[in-house]
């Protein structure tokens, strides 16, 4: 009998078109308002235009709770069914991407930003037929108008 010592290994490459597509850049607003009153202004108008807020995650307090300290930092889930659903159907898993997120967190200094992936960002990807991400751009100026942005 013939003891083998192999060691086998498997690495995994992404093909140039979809490592092109899979940096997907994100859009940072500067808030004109603290960080609470953000959040609180973000989520008014969201849902004041029918978005559903699925899920406000405080990171800082998951942090807190690891014996960690970071500063204020908020996930905010937040889609509409209606809108999301038709897209899901026509691409299965565009799901990946849905719910939205955006992402309010504080700098030293106390400058307040909202970072979130804009709905161009995301045409195409995981097979969504040409124009449909278009769709998801509905809650952008909402987010601009609520927090009196600059872009970052």
């Amino acid at each position: 009998m013939v003891a083998c010592g192999c060691i086998i290994t498997a690495a995994w490459t992404m093909p140039a078109k979809a490592a092109e597509t899979a940096m997907v850049p994100v859009k940072r607003l500067q808030s004109a308002y603290p960080f609470a009153d953000t959040l609180q202004k973000l989520r008014s108008a969201l849902e004041g235009k029918g978005f559903t807020i699925f899920a406000v995650i405080d990171q800082r307090e998951a942090a807190r709770s690891a014996g960690l300290d970071m500063p204020p930092t908020t996930l905010v889930i937040y889609g509409n069914p209606m809108g999301g659903t038709p897209l899901m159907l026509a691409a299965p898993d565009f799901g990946i991407e849905l719910p939205l997120k955006l992402l309010v967190r504080e700098e030293a200094g106390g400058r307040v930003l909202v970072v979130y992936t804009p709905a161009q960002a995301l045409e195409g990807r995981h097979g969504l037929p040409a124009g449909l991400a278009t769709k998801l751009a509905g809650a952008e100026p909402l987010m601009v108008a609520a927090i009196g942005a600059a872009a970052d």
